[in-house]
């Protein structure tokens, strides 16, 4: 196996690590303290995020991760028989997959409204986020097909909605937040695989993904309160993806009374 592979599995452990270990030394108090309990704003919580945006934000003018980068490519490249586009759906599977538990009988954290109003706030942090790096960076992309390469905005979406499966059901059980980040790290494999993003975008689009989900729970109260102030004007929220073959993207349905 390639040492590239062995970094990829060491990566996708490392998450897995930190999220089941902080779970077991949690106190297992009711969902409903839980829930409150993990809207506060914690410090410890912005490690690894902050570590992945940094990383990436290095790499932008750092030569040795640049000479990091292009070994990556060249190792990957190599042995690139045809492009698997099955990151451009797996980047939404741990969001939606909040909502086919909840369908399927297995209660998360919030209702589906509040869940709702969560990941819409989660994708328009990480989205303008997004956004306007790249438009502000400008790097290449591996293959040559444009200047938006930094940050993966694919690996960005995918991480945010590994955040929101890992904060709904991780007091059901901890192996589905676990599953969750194990799709976004193949996610932000797979980019880096069809050659499409280098590895300080994949950790740059990471880091934004998990930080504007935590975001997103920490201001809920905030927004909850003073952007819908009464509870009754909506009666049911779902974001979800689409794709017509050439763009994808993110709508919003609301159901007002």
């Amino acid at each position: 196996m390639k040492p590239i592979k062995y970094l990829i599995i060491t990566l996708i452990f490392s998450f897995c690590f930190h999220y089941s270990n902080a779970q077991q030394l949690q106190q297992k108090d009711s969902l409903n303290n839980t829930k409150t309990e993990n809207l506060k704003f914690k410090y410890k919580q912005l490690i690894i995020p902050t570590a992945l945006m940094a990383y990436g934000i290095i790499g932008i003018e750092s030569d040795g991760l640049k000479d990091w980068n292009l070994g990556i490519r060249e190792e990957v490249t190599e042995n690139i028989d045809k492009k698997i586009t099955i990151d451009d759906f797996s980047q939404y599977a741990p969001a939606i997959s909040v909502y086919a538990l909840n369908l399927g009988g297995i209660k998360g954290k919030n209702n589906f409204r509040d869940r709702s109003i969560i990941l819409g706030t989660s994708y328009l942090l990480m989205g303008t986020s997004v956004y306007a790096l790249k438009n502000i960076t400008k790097i290449e992309r591996p293959d040559g097909s444009g200047f938006n390469s930094f940050p993966s905005g694919h690996t960005a979406t995918a991480f945010a909605g590994a955040e929101f499966l890992w904060q709904e059901y991780k007091d059901v059980s901890i192996w589905y937040g676990i599953s969750g980040y194990l799709v976004a790290t193949g996610t932000g494999f797979f980019r880096i695989y069809n050659n499409k993003h280098w590895l300080t975008d994949v950790a740059m689009g990471a880091g934004i993904g998990i930080l504007s989900t935590k975001i997103a729970y920490w201001i809920f109260p905030y927004i909850d309160n003073h952007i819908f102030k009464s509870k009754k004007n909506i009666r049911s929220a779902m974001v979800a993806p689409f794709y017509n073959g050439n763009q994808m993207g993110l709508g919003m349905v609301i159901n007002l009374k």
